[in-house]
């Protein structure tokens, strides 16, 4: 007896496959968790339930490679600045008042939601916790993506020293006042982080199914110990899961590399300290140089590619082309709402189709739209260690899809389908949602959980959130004078190459 399941009838289809295989019409059946077959010759069986897809295109769910919903309720909330200046106000040195579970529950919802209505069915979250790290933060986060839906691989992102270790030049300029204060305000030991890690990977790791999946997360390789550096990438190999790194996103960290690792740069650091491989999930990958891109190359790691965080942060632009042409597998992120303020990798994926066309001459090494397309679905399973399970539409592989309508403005008329795709589609196309063979979204609607209601539980919430953004705002305006001055003399600085254009490696 067949199992009942879902029949795609008459669906246009993009598999995004090794082959990029384009069915024109098709149909698709998905029984249980997996896509069961596809064919114009197979039939739907008695129970099942038949989609039509008539002017309609199904295709993989994007994946949103790099996330952190801690800063989901912080859409709009903060001025442009760099990076540096920016973390001051959102994961702040000391004085900063505990989240509660149920907020944190509330606002690792809401990221998703968003993420699901548009078209993602799959993120890699690398969520922090402030002031510090309970086992209560952690499962209030997985409950989230388990009553949501979508699928999740998330981390547990929580650096080990002291402020004025990760920056060049801050711990001079700080009054000793600031220094005693983030002193005070402690870091947890690389065993007790560790220890935390391994209750974190046997309660979550292949929960609902398998939805659910752990990864590792040093923050930055300079905002850890090499104890805890080291253990992190124990636990990835034990369990060949994810190692995210956040690596040269900022000049800044460039300038890093020359005055607290001898002249390396933080790429050469992860790898003499042996941690970078194929495992490795490296975030950003801005102000590195041609050396570096021959070391990220050949280690196999993975490149989650943030442009619009990147922008809105005045990072700069990271080198797609260069990386692409030495193999690297480059995936997509919108990173957090804060530094995005929104979650929709519609919008990343067409900023990184635009934006490298500024900084490369060869129009013929500009990023076409099946590239950009890849990254932001099957690249990004790569670099989950999902590859074999999702991001594209093949036989066995989890039935993680999207209904799209072509008949919409988007597609009227439509003269490519990826270039549209890419540079048309904002989510608003999008009519069904699939992960693992569950519809979880249809006619724009959640499925899983009460939107209504969530939202309505947020704003009634809201008060104490606004209370300590309050609190923390007050001591972050009072640093943001030292780190700027901080930032100003890594300015002063010269790097071995330009990532942006708004100015010269010595002017101010």
């Amino acid at each position: 007896m067949t199992q009942q399941g879902t029949y795609f009838r008459n669906v246009r289809l993009l598999t995004i496959d090794a082959a990029d295989t384009e069915w024109l019409t098709t149909n698709v059946r998905v029984t249980g968790q997996k896509i069961a077959a596809i064919g114009s010759e197979i039939q739907c069986e008695v129970d099942d339930r038949v989609v039509d897809g008539t002017g309609k295109l199904l295709m993989p769910g994007l994946i949103n490679g790099h996330f952190h919903s801690p800063g989901s309720f912080n859409k709009g909330a903060l001025d442009d600045m760099p990076l540096e200046l920016f973390m001051l106000y959102e994961v702040p040195p000391f004085e900063c008042p505990p989240t509660s579970p149920r907020l944190h529950y509330l606002r690792t919802l809401l990221g998703a939601m968003e993420m699901l209505k548009s078209g993602v069915t799959a993120v890699h979250d690398d969520p922090f916790y402030v002031p510090a790290l309970t086992e209560q933060l952690t499962d209030a986060t997985m409950q989230a993506y388990a009553d949501v839906g979508i699928r999740a691989t998330v981390s547990i992102n929580m650096p080990n020293v002291l402020e004025y270790r990760k920056y060049p030049f801050l711990y001079d300029l700080l009054p000793e006042e600031f220094r005693e204060r983030i002193r005070g305000a402690g870091v947890a030991s690389a065993d007790e982080l560790l220890s935390a890690y391994r209750r974190f990977i046997q309660v979550w790791h292949g929960a609902e199914n398998g939805r659910l999946r752990c990864s590792v997360s040093c923050s930055a390789p300079q905002r850890v110990t090499k104890e805890y550096l080291h253990g992190l990438s124990a636990l990835s190999v034990e369990h060949d899961i994810p190692y995210n790194m956040h690596i040269l996103e900022t000049r800044l960290q460039r300038v890093l590399g020359d005055e607290l690792l001898e002249g390396r740069s933080l790429v050469r650091y992860v790898e003499d300290e042996g941690v970078l491989n194929e495992r490795s999930l490296v975030i950003h990958a801005i102000w590195i140089d041609e050396q570096d891109m021959d070391v990220l190359a050949s280690s196999g790691c993975s490149i989650a590619h943030n442009p619009l965080c990147n922008l809105k942060l005045g990072s700069g632009i990271m080198p797609f082309r260069q990386l692409k042409e030495r193999g690297v597998n480059i995936c997509l992120g919108s990173d957090e709402m804060c530094s995005d303020d929104a979650v929709n990798l519609w919008n990343v994926a067409k900023f990184g189709g635009l934006v490298h066309k500024i900084t490369e001459r060869d129009y013929r090494k500009w990023p076409k739209a099946n590239e950009i397309l890849q990254c932001a679905t099957r690249n990004g399973a790569v670099a989950m260690r999902q590859g074999e399970v999702t991001g594209s539409i093949e036989v066995g592989k989890q039935a993680d899809l999207i209904v799209l309508d072509l008949q919409s403005l988007n597609f009227t008329p439509l003269n490519d389908l990826r270039r549209q795709l890419i540079f048309c589609e904002d989510g608003a196309s999008v009519r069904m949602v699939m992960v693992g063979g569950r519809i979880v979204v249809e006619g724009g609607r959640l499925l899983t959980v009460n939107e209504e209601e969530i939202k309505a539980e947020v704003r009634e919430l809201w008060p104490e959130y606004v209370e300590q953004m309050r609190q923390v705002d007050h001591w972050a305006k009072m640093l943001e004078p030292i780190y700027r001055r901080m930032y100003e003399l890594c300015l002063e600085r010269d790097v071995p190459m330009q990532r942006t254009l708004s100015y010269t490696a010595n002017s101010p």
